[in-house]
C-alpha cells in the first residue's frame, strides 16, 4: 500500500491529474493550456501513467473546439493542446456543425482536430504536447505545415539512441525509424525546430549504448532536449530490472549530453 501511493504521487508530480470536467488550466492572461485526453495505451516500461491515469480517453472534439472558442474570445493568444500522447486522440462524432457535414459517426483524429482549432478565426497560436515517433502520421505532418496558425515546435521524444535500450523501454520504434522521422519533417517544414527528451542510465544501459545516444543527439541536432536520470518507478516494468548504472554515472551521462547544447536550453 506504502509503495502504491508512492508510486501515485510520483506521477502526479509529472502529469498532474487532468479531470474533463475542469476547464483550461491558464498560465497567463494569454497562454491556456486545454487537455485533449487523459491516460495512456503504451506502456513503456520506465513510465507509470497507464497504472494511475489508465487507458486512453479522449474528450469529444466538439467540446475541445468549443472551449479553444471560449478562450479566444477572451483573449488568449496561445493555446497548447495537451495529452500524454496526442497523436493517438480519436473521438466519435455525430455533430454536423463540426465537420461541415451530416455524415453520422465521423471519426475526428488528431490532425482533423489541429485543422478544426486553426481554422477558427481569430489571432492565435496552437502548439501540443507530446508526440510519440511511432504514431506522427503524414496526414498530422501535413496539417501543421499548412496551419499557418500552428507551432513548428514539435517536441519528439526519443528516450535513448540505442535500439536495444529502446526495446527495453517498449518504445516501439526504432533509432533509424526515429531519423527517418526527423528528415520528412524537417523535408516538409526546413523552419521545424525539434526538441526531445532523453533518459539516461536506463537498467543495463553500457557506455557504448550511451555512446549511440551521443551520436544520436549530434546527428539530429535538436533545438531543445529535457534529460533525465533514471529513477525506477514503483509498479513499472521496469523497476523489476537491476537499477545498475551507478548514481554518479548517471550524472555524469546527463551533463556529457548537456553540454552538446547551447547555454540557453541548459
Amino acid at each position: 500500500e506504502k509503495d502504491k501511493k508512492q508510486f501515485k504521487n510520483q506521477v502526479d508530480q509529472i502529469w498532474p491529474i487532468t479531470d474533463f470536467a475542469i476547464k483550461a488550466k491558464c498560465k497567463s492572461k494569454k497562454q491556456a493550456f486545454v487537455p485533449i485526453m487523459n491516460g495512456c495505451n503504451n506502456f513503456c516500461s520506465y513510465c507509470a501513467v497507464p497504472y494511475t491515469r489508465g487507458r486512453e480517453k479522449s474528450r469529444p472534439a466538439k467540446e475541445i473546439v468549443n472551449e479553444v472558442k471560449d478562450l479566444i474570445k477572451n483573449g488568449y493568444k496561445e493555446i497548447t493542446l495537451l495529452g500524454q500522447n496526442v497523436n493517438s486522440f480519436s473521438s466519435w462524432e455525430c455533430h454536423s456543425q463540426l465537420i461541415g457535414s451530416a455524415t453520422p459517426n465521423y471519426l475526428i483524429t488528431f490532425p482533423k482536430l489541429l485543422k478544426l482549432i486553426n481554422d477558427l478565426p481569430g489571432k492565435f497560436k496552437i502548439n501540443f504536447l507530446t508526440s510519440h515517433p511511432k504514431d506522427m502520421s503524414d496526414e498530422l505532418i501535413k496539417v501543421i505545415v499548412q496551419g499557418e496558425k500552428i507551432s513548428k515546435k514539435i517536441h519528439l521524444p526519443i528516450q535513448s539512441g540505442d535500439n536495444q535500450i529502446l526495446k527495453k523501454m517498449n518504445r516501439d520504434y526504432t533509432v533509424e525509424h526515429y531519423k527517418k522521422l526527423v528528415k520528412k519533417i524537417r523535408r516538409a517544414m526546413p523552419q521545424a525546430e525539434i526538441s526531445t527528451d532523453i533518459i539516461v542510465g536506463f537498467p543495463g544501459e553500457t557506455k557504448k549504448q550511451f555512446q549511440n545516444t551521443i551520436k544520436l543527439v549530434k546527428q539530429i541536432k535538436f533545438q531543445d532536449a529535457f534529460i533525465a536520470a533514471y529513477s525506477p518507478r514503483p509498479g513499472t516494468v521496469a523497476a523489476k530490472l537491476k537499477d545498475n548504472v551507478a548514481s554518479d554515472e548517471k550524472k555524469r551521462r546527463k551533463r556529457i549530453l548537456l553540454d552538446l547544447f547551447p547555454e540557453q536550453y541548459k
